[in-house]
């Protein structure tokens, strides 16, 4: 799977990317990582990614032009079809809720593109008309898009076949049923300080210690 990263600021992604499981599946050539710098595709002189916006509101919107000439530099631009096993994605906060769901939908598609958005926003035609979808991790403030694609990413790779060096890991995680949360986990040792264990999960016995952990299940606030 690819994933084109487009970002004025693409040196976010350069530590990241090479740590721990995104680091790995690159290695085994499961992804490939094309981190592209919008900026490269500015038009004038200053390589001017943003603007004033019409109409006289404060802040800077980024400008459509050199995203759309990042697009059209691997294929998705205007006019240039979108494949149905690729996604062009814009992370905004006008968009859908990224979840688990969509997670496991990205990790069947065969490429994702993420545009990050910056300064104040991004010129409405970029949404209108250059992508699939708006995505948002939540309701909160960001200074880019870039930590959301990073969440994006990260998310959608551990689920990728052969990611995980023990993908049954995958199975009863987090968030794989609506709004449910697993148990608490404990690990060695069984008592620290005086802070112990509980002794169910001592006992061995996988019926009291499957009955636990139903009591316990956890579920999200949303």
């Amino acid at each position: 799977m690819i994933f084109h990263i487009l970002s004025i600021f693409p040196q976010f992604f350069t530590t990241p990317l090479q740590t721990s499981i995104l680091k790995r599946a690159n290695e085994k050539k499961l992804v490939e990582f094309d981190l592209l710098n919008i900026r490269e595709f500015a038009q004038d002189k200053h390589k001017t990614t943003d603007d004033r916006p019409f109409g006289g509101d404060p802040g800077m919107v980024m400008k459509i032009e050199p995203i759309e000439l990042a697009l059209r530099s691997i294929g998705k631009g205007l006019n240039q079809p979108h494949t149905p096993n690729g996604r062009v994605v814009l992370l905004s906060a006008r968009g859908k809720r990224f979840d688990q769901n969509k997670a496991r939908e990205y990790s069947k598609l065969e490429s994702l593109s993420l545009i990050c958005g910056h300064y104040a926003d991004v010129d409405q035609r970029v949404a209108k008309y250059l992508i699939d979808e708006e995505l948002s991790i939540g309701e909160f403030v960001l200074t880019g898009g870039e930590p959301a694609a990073l969440v994006i990413l990260d998310a959608v790779v551990r689920l990728l076949p052969g990611v995980l060096g023990n993908e049954s890991s995958l199975l009863g995680e987090s968030h794989d049923q609506p709004g449910r949360i697993s148990p608490p986990q404990y690990t060695r040792p069984a008592d620290y300080l005086g802070l112990k264990v509980p002794e169910v999960l001592l006992t061995g016995n996988p019926k009291k210690i499957q009955h636990w952990q139903k009591q316990h299940l956890g579920f999200s606030q949303d």
